[in-house]
């Protein structure tokens, strides 16, 4: 960022935050930033959004996948994930916790930031001001009593469904035309990629097949555009009021699939087996790590006197749970490495009979289905030479079985 136009900034922030009172402390500072936000011209909030768009337009160049910037934990700078790897930027200006305030609280709409002081944090969508097409998710959050915002880059180019380099089988689990209910799970850290693969998969059953996809999400991340199907995008504070408003509606809107952004609580995975028991299709991800803790994890959101009904149901309706990581190769870029189940007779049986253990035996038996295990796919990506062993077994989610697999 040019020298000169560090210090014109600068000279803005001693001059429109030396009004702030010293002797506000917590929420007070914050709420009176928000006042002044109100107040500020809108020549003065284009500058600000121009100042952060700088930060946002190098992410590109530098091949990164997230930005942060505020409270204590970035100390004043501006940091990137590349690669895998969250790092300061070098030449970032430093900034005051005051400064870092006044820019993020500047991105949001009043509607924003009564919803941030509410709930302490909000997700949104962002959109580069001079190219819309460039698109973020963002996260604003507090930090010791000040703003924090994470944002990630929404990356519009969609994938090719071949290069998630499925069988057969579990391609038409995930199609519509072969298939026309059931629940796909895509499981995850955070970061791991779990978005991507689910466009994918929905721009592969936009394509080709006619029908109706409502997708409701926090924020709305990539947007498609109809080829085959009709396309609804609904993003939750935007669009509907809820992730339940928004799963509920859906069923009266005629759709075919319905894809949900996350299922985040109790409420919205027994919304979510209702959409499938009612004959949908639909689509959602879960932050775990693997396909039998994502069936437990699904099992114990539910109350302990819901939990057999919701178990029956589960085994009834899921169709298949892919669990993916982004593994670092030796090139220094990312792979995807992933676990595949599909919802066989005797794994429907193993849920409903409270036997999930038993899956990690059938994953790794059921190569005729197009199922194996994440260290299956880990010692395949070794022997490819893609990635290290040593990488290999720091990824495995079973250790004792990846060194057996690698020996």
């Amino acid at each position: 960022m040019a020298t000169s136009v560090q210090e014109d900034i600068k000279s803005y922030f001693d001059k429109t935050l030396s009004v702030v009172p010293e002797e506000l402390r917590g929420m007070d500072v914050v709420q009176y930033l928000i006042n002044l936000v109100y107040e500020l011209p809108s020549d003065e909030r284009k500058m600000l959004r121009n100042h952060i768009e700088e930060y946002l337009n190098r992410m590109q160049k530098v091949e990164a996948s997230d930005v942060d910037l505020g409270g204590d934990g970035c100390n004043g700078k501006v940091w990137y994930r590349i690669h895998g790897t969250k790092k300061a930027w070098e030449k970032s200006q430093q900034y005051t916790l005051l400064e870092t305030n006044l820019l993020i609280l500047n991105l949001l709409s009043d509607e924003q930031m009564e919803h941030l002081v509410m709930n302490r944090s909000i997700d949104f969508s962002y959109s580069l001001s001079f190219d819309r097409d460039r698109r973020y998710r963002a996260t604003v959050y507090f930090d010791m009593d000040n703003l924090a915002m994470n944002m990630r880059q929404i990356n519009n180019e969609i994938r090719p469904f071949s290069g998630l380099n499925l069988h057969p089988e579990v391609a038409r689990h995930l199609s519509l035309k072969y298939l026309k209910y059931g629940l796909t799970l895509v499981t995850g850290i955070t970061g791991s990629g779990k978005s991507t693969t689910l466009d994918t998969i929905i721009d592969a059953n936009n394509r080709s097949v006619r029908g109706h996809i409502v997708i409701v999400a926090s924020p709305i991340e990539l947007v498609h555009k109809p080829q085959k199907c009709i396309i609804r995008h609904r993003e939750v504070g935007k669009d509907v009021a809820s992730f339940r408003d928004g799963i509920v509606q859906a069923m009266r809107q005629d759709p075919d699939i319905v894809v949900i952004g996350e299922l985040r609580d109790d409420v919205a995975i027994r919304n979510a087996l209702e959409v499938t028991d009612s004959g949908h299709k639909v689509f959602s991800t879960l932050h775990t790590a693997s396909a039998m803790e994502s069936i437990d994890r699904i099992i114990g959101e539910t109350p302990l006197n819901e939990q057999e009904r919701v178990r029956v149901r589960l085994a009834d309706v899921l169709t298949c749970v892919i669990s993916q990581k982004l593994i670092n190769t030796l090139e220094g870029t990312r792979v995807l490495a992933k676990e595949v189940l599909l919802a066989t007779p005797p794994v429907r049986a193993a849920i409903k009979n409270n036997n999930v253990s038993e899956i990690y035996q059938m994953l790794n038996e059921g190569g005729q289905f197009g199922m194996h295990t994440l260290e299956q796919d880990l010692v395949r990506l070794v022997n490819q030479r893609i990635i290290s062993p040593e990488e290999a077994i720091n990824q495995a989610n079973n250790k004792t079985r990846i060194k057996q697999l690698l020996r």
